[in-house]
């Protein structure tokens, strides 16, 4: 059986609080009763040692550098995760947190920036384009021993830490299941999907997922249309406009990615916005509002704070070669009855 926290502690004779200071680098801790934890911490089989019996990382007050790579643009989700990792980070000492914001679907910009910061930084979050130039900057980056892990969207085959983030399949059934029962048993429409960019795996599960539980339940509803938007509201507005004008009896949407209320202003100005079952992804300001005047009927979120505390989380201990017991933040679907603190 694996030892904890409160094993060493007692056995260090020192408090389960000043252990999870010590393994977490965190100040406080004097010099001599940081070794006694990290060497009952290794005799306990909790941490591995390090070369020739070395003690691992961290080396007390080393300042660990993490750098983030996340889109630009106008997507409030990716903004509140930005502010949720800076302000999170403020509150680490031990940690010198970067965050970079790439500008377009560009994955060549993207992989320039990963492998930049090689020899610069010792791990890297990366809300990434499913590309061969950025699946290659990833391996180079493990390759120099900088620590990844993915956010929010997923990346196979590369060798990452982990990915930070909700099952976007199911995420994507579970709209399905919901524009199911919002349609109501066997009536027939019309449904068009938006996504920001299916390069992302993330969107590109939502759209599958969407799709196959239609099928397999709801075979009366039609599919008529799937636009691509890059998460702009302009953009979203735009392509929005135009499917209202070639399909006049649409009777549902399913937006995967941002853009809600650039699809929100096509419908109200069409006054379809009451008559039209409309689905989204994440917690925002604006989709708020939408709920709340009923043009959105609900959306599934995701959390950014949790995503922002585990990325660094895990980074860290990573970085440290410690374990940690990643907390996936779960699928919730928000009405306007159950709007949560934003």
């Amino acid at each position: 059986m694996r030892s904890t926290l409160t094993d060493i502690a007692r056995e260090a004779g020192v408090s389960a609080a000043t252990v999870d200071r010590v393994l977490n680098n965190r100040p406080g801790v004097r010099a001599r009763t940081r070794e006694i934890v990290l060497e009952m911490a290794q005799r306990l089989g909790y941490i591995a040692e390090g070369p020739n019996g070395a003690p691992p990382r961290p080396v007390p007050g080393e300042v660990i550098r993490l750098d983030f790579a996340l889109p630009a643009g106008t997507n409030s989700f990716i903004k509140m995760l930005h502010r949720h990792i800076e302000a999170q980070a403020l509150a680490r000492p031990d940690l010198d947190v970067h965050i970079a914001t790439i500008e377009g679907f560009n994955p060549d910009r993207l992989a320039r920036l990963l492998q930049d910061l090689r020899g610069q930084t010792q791990g890297v979050g990366v809300i990434a384009l499913d590309h061969p130039t950025v699946r290659e900057a990833i391996r180079s980056l493990s390759a120099n021993d900088v620590k990844v892990v993915t956010i929010a969207s997923d990346i196979l085959h590369v060798p990452r830490v982990a990915y930070i983030g909700i099952d976007n399949r199911a995420a994507g059934r579970l709209a399905g299941y919901l524009l199911n029962r919002f349609m109501g048993p066997g009536r027939p429409g019309k449904v068009a999907l938006f996504a920001g960019s299916l390069s992302y795996r993330g969107h590109e599960e939502r759209e599958m997922g969407f799709r196959h539980i239609l099928t397999e339940e709801s075979p009366h509803l039609e599919i008529v249309e799937m636009r691509e938007m890059l998460d702009d509201r302009e953009k979203a507005y735009s392509e929005a406009s135009a499917l209202l004008e070639r399909h006049s009896d649409l009777a549902a949407i399913y937006n995967v990615g941002a853009g809600n209320t650039g699809i929100a202003r096509a419908l109200k100005e069409r006054g379809r916005a009451q008559s039209m079952v409309f689905l989204g992804h994440e917690a925002t300001d604006g989709t708020k509002e939408l709920l709340l005047d009923g043009t959105l009927d609900a959306v599934i979120d995701q959390n950014p704070r949790v995503e922002a505390r585990e990325a660094l989380n895990i980074l860290t201990h990573a970085v440290r070669g410690l374990p940690y017991e990643l907390h996936q933040p779960r699928l919730q679907v928000i009405f306007k009855e159950n709007i949560p603190e934003i």
